[in-house]
């Protein structure tokens, strides 16, 4: 039986690991064993127990609780508590998801003591490297033994950066998150109540979110994007889940939001607004590839993207933080060649090719 360690800290993280879980419980269980360890970095004591119970994910056999520090010092403690627990364990490979603090560590910890390391949504960039997720996925990318890629893009990308010459197996998996998209999209009106809680009706609200800290640090930025957002909801109401960082860095500045502002919602609330809004403006780089899944339009508010193949499908669209071209965008109308029907992330099935890999 091949036994992996499955390293998780972001939220996001989970709704991707919720998917290999499940295909391991469901078909894998007599080959795979999965150790699960969360690093704690965006715990949240008030929704976890209920996020793990949720969404039929298992409890984490490890939590680190590791959390509330600057990213050297957050790094640095993983990667010392993770080494422990991979002495503890002695697993066949350890799988790493994404571009957090967490991926980086799990990574370098497992491939220093010669351990292989998978890596989930290898291949992505944005080529800005001023963004710390662009320096965690690049250097977990190289220090990785196998790079499951969610698009064609994300193999060009590697291949561009001459990894036809390095001995790491890259193969094109498919997105984990549509997965997960699809299996909750099923399950999520009858765990949800935010529709009603909210008074919405279906496709009469724009669905936005901010949280980058290019945006939110910036308060040239985030000027810019609360007067688009003031000024689309004098038309079209729109509903902004809001982490209380944020809303402190808003009401520090002095700011006046003037549409709605909610608290963050749990996944099966955010799913239910997002089957439910008319568009999605963000700057998130999960929820541009969860609007399309939706098949909504996305107004991504950054100035670059590592999922490029949205924009060239017309299903979204860069503004960066440019207040005219923000309400110029989410004011056209959707495009009627946008491909929302092209299977850019694959079928579905990215646990089942992970599982198989996993075995080889």
């Amino acid at each position: 039986m091949k036994k992996i360690v499955t390293i998780v800290g972001a939220r996001p993280q989970f709704v991707k690991a919720a998917a290999l879980s499940r295909k391991i419980q469901q078909d894998y269980s007599d080959r795979i064993k999965e150790v699960i360890v969360h690093t704690g970095q965006h715990y949240d004591a008030n929704m976890s127990d209920i996020f793990f119970t949720e969404m039929d994910i298992p409890k984490p056999d490890y939590n680190l609780d590791i959390n509330g520090l600057s990213h050297g010092a957050m790094t640095g403690q993983m990667l010392e508590k993770i080494e422990e627990v991979l002495v503890k364990e002695q697993p066949d490979l350890v799988l790493v998801y994404g571009d957090t603090n967490s991926t980086i560590a799990g990574a370098l910890a497992a491939s220093k003591m010669q351990i292989k390391v998978g890596h989930v949504e290898a291949g992505l960039r944005s080529f800005n490297m001023a963004m710390p997720e662009e320096i965690n996925r690049i250097l977990t990318d190289r220090i990785s033994t196998v790079l499951f890629c969610p698009t064609q893009t994300a193999i060009d990308n590697l291949e561009k950066e001459g990894y036809k010459n390095i001995d790491i197996k890259i193969v094109m998996s498919g997105d984990i998150m549509l997965d997960s998209a699809l299996y909750y999209a099923k399950i999520s009106e009858s765990r949800s109540s935010v529709m009603n809680d909210l008074g919405l009706k279906g496709e009469q609200f724009i669905l936005g979110t901010i949280h980058r800290q290019e945006n939110t640090d910036d308060i040239e930025r985030l000027t810019a994007i609360i007067n688009g957002l003031n000024v689309i909801s004098k038309t079209t109401q729109v509903i902004v889940p809001i982490h209380p960082r944020t809303r402190g860095i808003i009401s520090k500045a002095n700011l006046k939001p003037e549409f709605t502002i909610i608290d963050p919602v749990g996944y099966f609330d955010m799913i239910e607004l997002l089957k439910n809004c008319e568009k999605v403006v963000t700057d998130s780089g999960g929820l541009q590839k969860e609007a399309f899944f939706f098949k909504k339009p996305c107004i991504t508010m950054r100035d670059e993207t590592e999922w490029v193949e949205l924009i060239e499908a017309g299903v979204n669209v860069l503004v960066g933080a440019n207040e005219q071209a923000i309400i110029e965008a989410v004011s056209s109308p959707t495009s009627e060649n946008a491909g929302f029907d092209q299977l850019l992330y694959g079928s579905g099935d990215c646990a089942g090719v992970i599982c198989e890999e996993l075995l080889n």
